[in-house]
């Protein structure tokens, strides 16, 4: 049966590393909080990994011995509720060793180990971490496995030749290569972070769900038992023993979806450049202060206006990466001003409009940007064309038409905080 042992593995596996350092010392615990937080990373070297495995894994090239993911886990004081929050590896912070350097956060490990890494992230956010676990590679493949495998989903295709994920749309089932490769892309959609650790959440949702609703995480007595073997393949610091572990494991099998919320640092720049470190992701200062207070207070992130704002007229996709044919001059000129790459065709136009509003024609697999285009022309008619172009076509009808300023706000797109009923494959099928 399945057991704590798998249950914590999935939430401390769900990251890419190889060789452990060691466990860190505790960490300064001067640093107020109510709840229990977890820091979770994942270590980017291929050291101890033999070439078998780094083929089977697809994890060849030379590894940074950098934390290659960080998750957050926020445990409420009365263990009703949890907050995961995804830490991009890039983000650009203060280190916390005195020395006034910035860098990536990922950097943190390699000039101090895990118990820089902890103080780091400490020093980011102002919040007390209570615990740290150190995992790598091999021990999320052994988890998916010993877990019977990963729901895995998407609507589109998605490709990386990186990290070997090649998925078609739809629902798939994968083993822990499979699903290893699905967490570690960052080469499909846009490049980066944010996509990857969106389909990380996801994964954990999914998995969390799935061992609940088998009772995998309901038996205390058992936890005990495969805690002593989680132990064996998942580093923690000296203030984490078989008691932390089981207690945690317990709470979280009692949790429901809509309790366990996930969430990524809202950014401001995602293409900061800083010379001799390269391109970095600069968190938004009120944003971000917004939701470290809220974790800070025991509250829910989901909802707080504070740390997603809604925009009034929100984008799925950017407008600036839309090209779009428009039959009428005005409505082209108040498209290009609001962001789209518009084409103007009025001269082709009818002499007689039709009747009724205008109408978006496009190809297959363009739903998304036919979303953003009918946000910005309310009232809009949409219209899939089987071999369209890489335009979508607007042709505007009698009726009036008024263009409204859409926004796009990765942040909001990828990384706004849900609730795990919202996010996964699972909840898709309800």
């Amino acid at each position: 049966m399945l057991r704590l042992a798998t249950a914590l593995t999935l939430l401390t596996t769900l990251v890419s590393g190889a060789a452990w350092a060691g466990p860190p010392a505790p960490a300064d615990r001067s640093a107020p909080g109510s709840g229990t937080n977890v820091l979770v990373v994942g270590i980017d070297s291929r050291a101890g990994l033999s070439k078998a495995d780094k083929e089977r894994l697809h994890v060849g090239g030379a590894g940074c011995n950098c934390t290659d993911v960080m998750m957050l886990v926020h445990l409420s004081q009365d263990a009703r509720r949890a907050s995961i929050v995804s830490i991009p590896r890039d983000s650009y912070v203060e280190y916390a060793d005195g020395s006034g350097v910035l860098g990536k956060i990922n950097g943190a490990y390699a000039r101090g180990r895990g118990p820089l890494t902890v103080r780091t992230v400490e020093k980011a956010t102002g919040l007390r971490i209570d615990h740290y676990l150190e995992t790598g590679f091999t021990g999320f493949e052994r988890a998916v496995n010993g877990l019977g495998g990963a729901a895995l989903c998407t609507d589109k295709p998605l490709k990386d030749e990186n990290s070997g994920l090649d998925l078609t749309p739809g629902m798939h089932h994968a083993d822990g290569n499979g699903a290893l490769r699905y967490v570690r892309a960052r080469h499909v959609d846009r490049p980066g972070d944010l996509g990857r650790v969106r389909r990380q959440q996801r994964a954990v949702s999914d998995l969390l769900t799935r061992l609940t609703v088998e009772g995998a995480l309901a038996d205390p007595l058992t936890a005990a038992e495969t805690a002593r073997t989680l132990l064996l393949s998942v580093r923690t610091d000296t203030g984490t023993d078989l008691a932390d572990l089981v207690r945690l494991g317990t709470a979280f099998g009692r949790l429901r979806p809509e309790r366990t919320e996930f969430a990524t640092v809202p950014i401001k720049a995602f293409d900061h450049r800083v010379p001799g470190v390269g391109s970095t992701l600069l968190w938004d200062e009120e944003r971000s202060r917004a939701l470290w207070a809220a974790l800070a207070a025991d509250r829910p992130v989901t909802g707080d206006r504070r740390i997603q704002p809604v925009p009034e007229t929100p984008a799925p996709t950017n407008p600036a990466g839309i090209k779009v044919r428009v039959d009428d001059g005005a409505v082209a000129a108040a498209l290009l001003a609001g962001g789209f790459v518009v084409t103007d065709t009025s001269a082709a136009a009818p002499k007689a409009r039709p009747a009724g509003p205008p109408v978006i024609r496009y190809a297959p697999g363009r739903e998304s940007d036919a979303a953003t285009l009918a946000a910005a022309l309310p009232g809009a008619r949409r219209q899939v064309v089987p071999g369209h172009d890489a335009y979508l076509d607007v042709a505007v009808g009698a009726r009036a038409v008024t263009v409204k300023p859409v926004t796009y706000d990765r942040n909001a797109v990828e990384g706004a905080p849900v609730t795990a009923d919202r996010l996964g494959c699972l909840a898709a099928t309800r």
